[in-house]
C-alpha cells in the first residue's frame, strides 16, 4: 500500500500563514505533477510522514507536490529553520521531535538553522497559556540562550559522530546555530513597524485562538505578547532574505505563530509529546525531562524511556530514532514473543541517550541500570541504589577488603589503600 501523501494526512491550515504572503509574481511555477522516483524509494516528506514526525504542512493546498519537487535529490539544498525559546537553560524531551526533524533534513543534505529566541523569549509566547509569563531579565535570557546553543551543538555533534553514515557519497547538510537577538536586537522599532508591521493584518492576528482566549480572560493580553507572532514572522523574513530559508518547523501548538513570506515557502509541524495524563511535557507543566545532564542525569533520561508503555513505545521508536521502519517492525515482533525482556523500551532508551549524552553517557546509564536491577552486590549485600555510600564494616571489611559481584559470574576483590 502506497504511503499517504501529506495532503491527505496533513490537511489543517492556520490563518496567520497568509499574513505575510505577497501575491505570486508572474512566471512563478506551481508544481502540479509529482516527480518520478526510483521504484520503492520514498522522498523525505513521505518517509517522515510515515514515521509520524511530520504532522501538518502549510499551505494545505498543493504543498506536498511543491515540497517534494523542491526537496528532490539532485536539486540545491534547501534551508530549513526551527526556533527554540530560551525560557530555561536546557532543552527537554518535548523539544526532541523538532530536533529530530532538523536532523532528518540535515541527513538529506539540506541546510538546517537552529534559531534560539534570545529576543522573543523576553516577550513570552502566549500560545496555550492562561496568563502572561513572568518577565525574564535580559542577562538571564542571554545566559539561557548560550546554554541552549551549547545543547543544540552537542546534539548536532553526537549525531554527526555517532549516527551519521554517509551513503552513496552524500554529504551531511550544513548546520548553523543562530540567535534572533542578533538581528531583532539591532532592528529599530520604527523600521520594524513601517516594514514588516505594514504587512500584518489586525484581523488575522486577532483571530488566533490563543489571542481570542486571552482577550476573553480576566487578565487580558499585553501588547508584548500580542506582538510575539509578529516578531516570529520577522524571523522567517530575515532568514528568508539572508539564508534563503524556505521551510519552517515547529511544534503542533505553534500553528498560529508560524507565518510565511514571499513565494513558495512552507511550514511543517511536528507532534507534541505529552504525559500519560495528556499534559504537554515541558517546564510550564513542571514535568520536563531535561537534556542537560546537570538537570536530568543520563540514567534518569534512560529510565524515562525504559518505562514507556507498549502502546507508545513503537511511536517513540519512529519519532526519536533513526532506525529503519523494517527494523522497528522486527523489534516489535520480537517484543510480542518475549514481552518480559522489554526489548523496544531498552533500544529506544539506548538510542536517545546516545544521541543526547554520547557513548559515555549511555555506558554510564547502563552501569546505573545494572545496579538498580540488583545485578551488583558488595560482600554479599545486594546494592540497588547507585548513590549508595559505602560503609566501613558493612561494605568495607575491617581488613580493608571488599568483595564485589557484577552480574552472575563477575567477581572482584577490592583492596582499599586508605580508609
Amino acid at each position: 500500500m502506497a504511503a499517504p501523501t501529506l495532503s491527505r494526512r496533513c490537511c489543517r491550515a492556520a490563518g496567520l500563514w497568509g499574513a505575510l504572503r505577497r501575491a505570486r509574481p508572474p512566471g512563478t511555477r506551481h508544481v502540479h505533477e509529482r516527480p518520478q522516483r526510483a521504484r520503492g524509494a520514498k522522498g523525505l516528506l513521505a518517509a517522515q510522514c510515515e514515521r509520524g514526525l511530520f504532522q501538518d504542512v502549510f499551505p494545505a493546498q498543493g504543498a506536498d507536490e511543491q515540497l517534494e519537487a523542491l526537496l528532490e535529490p539532485g536539486r540545491p539544498p534547501v534551508a530549513v529553520y526551527c526556533g527554540f525559546d530560551p525560557t530555561a537553560d536546557s532543552l527537554h524531551v518535548g523539544h526532541l521531535p523538532a530536533v529530530m526533524a532538523l536532523l532528518h533534513f540535515q541527513r538529506a543534505g539540506h541546510t538546517v538553522l537552529a534559531v534560539v529566541g534570545g529576543a522573543t523569549a523576553r516577550l513570552g509566547d502566549p500560545s496555550g497559556r492562561e496568563r502572561a509569563r513572568e518577565p525574564l531579565e535580559a542577562e538571564r535570557v542571554r545566559a539561557h540562550a548560550r546554554a541552549l546553543r551549547e545543547g543544540l551543538g552537542r546534539l548536532l555533534e553526537n549525531h554527526r559522530a555517532l549516527f551519521w553514515a554517509a551513503s552513496g557519497g552524500r554529504p551531511l547538510g550544513r548546520a548553523e546555530l543562530l540567535d534572533n537577538a542578533w538581528w531583532l536586537g539591532r532592528e529599530p522599532l520604527l523600521d520594524f513597524l513601517c516594514g514588516a508591521g505594514g504587512r500584518l493584518r489586525m484581523g488575522t492576528l486577532l483571530s488566533r485562538q490563543a489571542c481570542q482566549a486571552r482577550l476573553r480572560s480576566a487578565e487580558g493580553m499585553s501588547l508584548a505578547e500580542f506582538l510575539y507572532p509578529a516578531l516570529q514572522a520577522y524571523d522567517f523574513l530575515h532568514l528568508h532574505r539572508h539564508h534563503g530559508c524556505r521551510v519552517q518547523l515547529g511544534g503542533a501548538d505553534q500553528m498560529g505563530n508560524i507565518m510565511m513570506t514571499g513565494t513558495d515557502v512552507f511550514g511543517i509541524t511536528v507532534p507534541l509529546i505529552t504525559s500519560t495524563t495528556g499534559d504537554k511535557l515541558g517546564k510550564t507543566a513542571g514535568n520536563a525531562v531535561w537534556l542537560n545532564r546537570d538537570k536530568t542525569s543520563p540514567f534518569e533520561l534512560y529510565q524515562f524511556f525504559v518505562r514507556q508503555q507498549d502502546d507508545i513505545v513503537e511511536k517513540y521508536l519512529k519519532l526519536f530514532t533513526f532506525l529503519p521502519l523494517e527494523e522497528i517492525d522486527h523489534i516489535m515482533e520480537m517484543h510480542a514473543r518475549e514481552p518480559e525482556k522489554w526489548g523496544p523500551q531498552k533500544r529506544l532508551a539506548a538510542e536517545v541517550t546516545k544521541l543526547v549524552h554520547g557513548r559515555e553517557g549511555l555506558e554510564s546509564a547502563k552501569r546505573y541500570q545494572k545496579i538498580t536491577d540488583g545485578g551488583v552486590s558488595v560482600n554479599g549485600i545486594r546494592v540497588t541504589n547507585p548513590e549508595t555510600v559505602l560503609i566501613l564494616g558493612q561494605h568495607i571489611l575491617k581488613n580493608g577488603v571488599s568483595l564485589l559481584r557484577i552480574g552472575k559470574k563477575n567477581y572482584y576483590i577490592i583492596k582499599w589503600l586508605q580508609l
